[in-house]
């Protein structure tokens, strides 16, 4: 266990907006000295001096592509050259491509998994031998309720979190015989970032996310107490386990009505331009923590529906497994 942040080493990638930036500042008030990483660096050398502000020992920007694998192992070794060592490995870094999966660019998905999980396979790779040497560090893996259930119109997305999973149970099991060394998967449900806005869309209509969307800085505090004390999973806010327990009763019923509600979504949003969204290069506007969704009307009352779809569902299915309990 950390136990105390104060001077400890936390590398954060993906650290200029969202969930990222608001787990910089989390850790900068807990008194770690951090390296921030992501593709803008100007943006990222805002985070840090915000950081610097609010009583981190130390905080530097790194411009880093985590789908360069020598880039990563760079950002490692600039780490290590500020502290002698890294305690704590954020890898936050996630991009999405929205659109139906044959109209969206090949490319587009392939940047995706690139991006979402070979970058998170670079990070880890580069980060576990220095904890093997230490003996002792801790990676932190975001993920999403993607997870756990398909994301329909976003199914590159939705590919790569199945990925992430596998890839932290995999590493656990081989570093069983190094209890000091922890692999802790975080499952946010819908946060409100500006991840929404910066993403690809192929579908010419405003992109939103369901309610309830939760505040960034409650995943902070989430990634925060794992390096605290490390647990293998931490799931945050209510509606990833209700999208979780949805997929396990009757996975196929769960996606199709998440699909059929987010077409309807697309024809009631306004239209937009179709674009790369960030995919390709850092998002020309900067970033920030929040992302204005919250207030979105259309997204809740079609959220609404889905819920009480989803709810209908599960219990249908309960009442069913019963009834075939008590035939046989």
């Amino acid at each position: 266990m950390v136990g105390n942040l104060v001077g400890k080493t936390v590398v954060i990638t993906g650290a200029s907006s969202g969930i990222g930036q608001a787990a910089a500042e989390a850790f900068a008030r807990a008194g770690a000295s951090l390296v921030l990483a992501s593709r803008g660096l100007t943006a990222l050398e805002t985070v840090a001096a915000r950081c610097r502000s609010l009583g981190a020992r130390n905080a530097i920007a790194v411009a880093t592509d985590v789908t360069d694998a020598e880039a990563v192992r760079a950002l490692a070794a600039r780490a290590l050259a500020a502290d002698g060592r890294i305690d704590v490995w954020v890898s936050n870094v996630g991009v999405g491509a929205v659109g139906r999966f044959h109209e969206t660019p090949v490319s587009s998905h392939e940047q995706v998994i690139r991006t979402n999980l070979i970058g998170h396979i670079n990070d880890a790779h580069a980060v576990l031998p220095v904890f093997l040497r230490q003996g002792r560090g801790i990676f932190i893996n975001m993920i999403s309720l993607g997870a756990f259930a398909a994301t329909p119109f976003a199914a590159a997305y939705g590919a790569s979190k199945y990925g992430l999973r596998a890839l932290s149970e995999a590493l656990r099991a081989e570093l069983i015989g190094h209890p000091h060394i922890h692999i802790c998967d975080v499952y946010p449900a819908f946060i409100d970032t500006p991840g929404i806005s910066h993403a690809a869309n192929y579908v010419g209509r405003a992109l939103s996310a369901p309610p309830p969307l939760y505040d960034a800085r409650l995943v902070a505090r989430t990634v925060v107490a794992l390096a605290m004390r490390p647990r293998p999973m931490a799931v945050v806010g209510t509606m990833a386990q209700v999208v979780r327990f949805a997929h396990f009763i009757a996975p196929q019923l769960a996606a199709n009505l998440t699909a059929f509600f987010m077409l309807i979504y697309f024809r009631r949003a306004r239209r937009v331009l179709p674009s790369d969204g960030n995919l390709f290069a850092p998002p020309v506007k900067a970033g920030s923590i929040d992302g204005g969704l919250r207030t979105d009307r259309l997204a809740y009352s079609l959220a609404a529906a889905s819920l009480i779809a989803l709810g209908g569902v599960a219990a249908l299915m309960l009442a069913q497994n019963r009834r075939s309990g008590r035939a046989r």
